[in-house]
């Protein structure tokens, strides 16, 4: 499945108009951690072919998912919450909510840019290298050229 084209400067609009109104309710860390990121973001925009820029964009992408939970469950708000305090902490959340799906365009920008994964898939799961398998009952001859049969020239001893 293909994902569609969207811009970098949309989705930067984007969480930058949400991250402005999630300011309203929370302040402090939660507009710094934000705000940094969304510079980063700026840097990827205006340097088109980095990819040091679009790679840490997404990086900072990453982390402020997890610090906005932390930031958003330790400080909202229980009590005498507003309409414009609701208002502020819902689009906090829709921010929240919305950072994967830009994280997933993100990382296709970072891979036209010419990023490549930096987790080898191998290390993870089973090795896709099957070129040196043999099962135990197959008949064919080893792969090793240089490997001799037994009974052929030399005996148990190595002789």
């Amino acid at each position: 499945m293909e994902l569609p084209a969207v811009n970098l400067k949309v989705i930067l609009l984007g969480h930058w108009l949400l991250t402005t109104w999630g300011c309203i309710v929370f302040s402090g860390p939660y507009a710094w951690a934000n705000f940094t990121v969304l510079a980063l973001g700026v840097w990827a925009v205006a340097q088109r072919d980095s990819i040091d820029a679009i790679s840490m964009f997404l990086g900072g992408l990453l982390a402020t998912i997890f610090l906005d939970i932390v930031h958003i469950s330790i400080f909202y708000p229980r009590v005498s919450l507003t309409d414009t305090g609701r208002f502020g902490a819902g689009m906090a959340i829709l921010s929240l909510l919305l950072k994967p799906l830009s994280c997933c365009f993100v990382y296709h920008m970072y891979r036209e840019r010419g990023g490549e994964l930096l987790v080898h898939t191998g290390f993870l799961g089973p090795s896709q290298d099957r070129g040196a398998y043999q099962t135990i009952d197959s008949a064919e001859a080893p792969a090793d050229p240089f490997a001799v049969p037994e009974g052929r020239g030399q005996d148990a001893r190595g002789y």
